[in-house]
């Protein structure tokens, strides 16, 4: 019962940390310049747009001004609106899971997890992809050939920005929740064979 108890414990707790994505942003954004030696930085949570200020986002909005790319505003993206739902739909149905604690049901759970993770890592280029290379015909700065799409992951210079991308906190408790519900499955498969 000590190892059956085990294999909940950990589905359960991996479920439970997918809550963290509320406390914690998943991807950050970090612009530098000479004129910003300190840097502008912003994250990326699952149902908003942050900044290190409330005025983060209004500077960005106004350097995005001059080179044509249009306005960041969290309440026109509607991933933002319904991420949530979704992460609270998966804790829901991970818990019952949790209590059911049949196997094919906790691999399907990952599965489908592990292709949220992806889709939103798509969506999230897509999205700065758009940001990047949908620019204003009348920007006060235009230079032919000129994207200002920022890396998904890395480091890249747009003009005289340094622009770094990479995952949050947020990030790091959805890897977390993928590992633990799938040592649970591990965990479970022994308990099958120490019980046969």
């Amino acid at each position: 019962m000590k190892k059956l108890k085990a294999s909940r414990l950990f589905f359960g707790l991996g479920v439970l940390l997918l809550l963290l994505l509320f406390l914690s942003p998943i991807w950050s954004i970090k612009l530098t310049a000479p004129q910003y030696p300190d840097g502008i930085s912003m994250y990326i949570w699952i149902n908003q747009i942050t900044g290190d200020t409330e005025s983060t986002l209004q500077n960005v909005n106004i350097l995005n001004h001059y080179i044509g790319m249009k306005f960041i505003e969290p309440d026109s993206i509607k991933e933002l609106t319904y991420f949530p739902y979704v992460i609270f739909s998966m804790i829901v149905l991970g818990l019952i899971i949790t209590l059911i604690n049949k196997g094919w049901l906790k691999v399907s759970w990952v599965l489908i997890l592990i292709i949220l993770g992806i889709a939103g890592i798509y969506d999230f280029y897509l999205w700065e992809y758009d940001y990047g290379h949908n620019l204003s015909a009348t920007a006060p700065i235009k230079i032919p050939d000129m994207v200002y799409q920022p890396p998904l992951f890395g480091e890249k210079m747009l003009l005289n920005f340094k622009s770094e991308s990479y995952p949050h906190l947020g990030s790091l408790w959805f890897g977390l929740s993928i590992i633990l519900t799938s040592l649970s499955v591990l965990i479970q498969r022994k308990e099958k064979k120490n019980e046969n």
